[in-house]
């Protein structure tokens, strides 16, 4: 479980299909202490570690993630926004973030209004009903609130520190995201 406030930005050093699956070699951040099985959202997909080296770390997606995710567009030197678990005593500042991406959404605007940024990002219609207005979302691992809805858009505003300190900065129009929407909202949804 995670929180979706992202703790580091790192490149991706190395990408390599074996068996079916896809492994992912990760700078690892200087002041980041791994072990073996740990769980780190990448880019919001939660990813256990395979194999921690020196200067990196290894994750492995298999055929599920890779078809749910843009685990498959990833290629060397791009920036991840990272995020180890959450541990019992630490503070729930953003939501709560499985890891459990539902679906890819697509960038389909970007409004700078001032030192923000507002993204309007194309969802599937099916499902929306888990998107609402002043809700929670995670984009690419980012925890955001949902400014507005549409039959299959939503959009969010990005905050100069979330630019900042995310890899959101660099994304244009067009650029797929990894979108999770709110755990609390799907477990109400489905009891109604």
């Amino acid at each position: 479980m995670f929180t979706g406030i992202i703790r580091k930005i790192s490149k991706i050093e190395k990408t390599e299909m074996k068996n079916g699956s896809l492994f992912v070699a990760i700078g690892k951040p200087k002041d980041w202490r791994l072990k073996l099985g740990d769980s780190i959202s990448i880019n919001g997909v939660c990813s256990t570690v395979h194999t921690i080296y020196r200067m990196n770390f290894e994750v492995e997606y298999m055929k599920e993630t890779r078809n749910k995710t843009t685990v498959n567009e990833w290629q060397k030197g791009d920036r991840l926004n990272l995020e180890k678990s959450l541990r019992m005593n630490d503070l729930l500042d953003g939501h709560i973030v499985m890891g459990h991406i539902d679906s890819v959404g697509k960038i389909i605007g970007i409004k700078n209004v001032g030192n923000s940024r507002v993204l309007k990002v194309g969802f599937s219609r099916k499902l929306m009903k888990y998107i609402v207005s002043k809700g929670s979302v995670a984009l690419d691992g980012v925890s955001l609130t949902v400014v507005s809805v549409g039959n299959d858009w939503f959009t969010v505003s990005l905050v100069s520190y979330t630019l900042e300190n995310t890899n959101l900065k660099k994304k244009v129009i067009g650029d797929n995201l990894n979108v999770e929407t709110d755990v609390l909202g799907k477990y109400v949804r489905n009891r109604l």
